[in-house]
């Protein structure tokens, strides 16, 4: 708990058995009041990984649902549980749970509703072993996104990312993609309902173990981020309108 705001970790998990114990052991308990870890149909024994922890609420989706299905599952038992502050960490140690305080103070004292993760800000990507041709496609799509959305971020595709209850109300997330695209569909939705987002400078790491998409998926994933600032443009200009925009019922 912080300052009586229940404070929630949800793990999107794939494929993450070698790494979800070192992971897992980071989390600074006993602010966590919960952890969720959802397995996406991996091929390894993350599920009996995660039992063997302790990790009371596992869900295992028995056919791959992608990323963004994933984390559906996992926002949608956090708000079950009655999470007020919500922490998606990948479970494959490329981001630290060491930061995880300073995302619930951001956001438990009221400051901002919104915490990333950012690797662009200082030097922190490169020396973590980004790929060059990623951290400069990442540096090409975060310009177009912030001239077409309207806001400024030093990156749109950190998978470290906080929300207060507030937030993961009001945005319509169950309508997004299923795939990898999701991340940047719902800041695009937190962006257009008003919501202001903080960046904290994070470490990343870059190891065989750590999840990673290939060249082929990143080009894919990288019209998808342009599909979704053009849709945002749009609907910000009243050009067009967007299910993604609704409410959430």
């Amino acid at each position: 708990m912080y300052k009586g705001k229940k404070v929630i970790v949800v793990l999107p998990a794939y494929n993450a058995a070698l790494t979800l114990e070192k992971t897992y052991a980071e989390i600074p308990f006993p602010l966590v009041d919960e952890v969720i870890l959802c397995d996406d149909a991996s091929r390894d024994n993350t599920v009996e990984t995660a039992r063997t922890l302790g990790i009371e609420h596992v869900i295992v989706h028995e056919n791959n649902k992608g990323y963004g299905g994933n984390q559906k599952s996992l926002y949608r038992k956090a708000l079950e549980l009655g999470g007020d502050i919500v922490i998606m960490l990948h479970p494959d140690y490329q981001y630290t749970p060491k930061l995880i305080p300073s995302f619930v103070n951001i956001i438990g004292e009221g400051l901002y509703p919104v915490v990333l993760g950012s690797r662009i800000l200082g030097k922190g990507a490169l020396r973590g072993g980004m790929p060059m041709y990623k951290y400069i496609s990442n540096r090409l799509l975060t310009l177009s996104q912030n001239l077409l959305i309207d806001y400024k971020l030093s990156e749109y595709h950190t998978g470290y990312r906080a929300f207060s209850r507030e937030v993961l109300m009001a945005i319509n997330f169950e309508a997004n993609s299923d795939d990898f695209v999701f991340d940047n569909e719902m800041l695009s939705q937190i962006v257009y309902a008003g919501f202001d987002i903080a960046e904290v400078t994070c470490p990343t790491k870059y190891f065989e173990e750590a999840s990673s998409i290939n060249f082929k998926r990143s080009m894919e994933y990288g019209l998808g981020v342009l599909r979704v600032s053009f849709c945002h443009f749009l609907q910000r200009k009243g050009l067009a309108k967007f299910r993604m925009y609704e409410k959430r019922q």
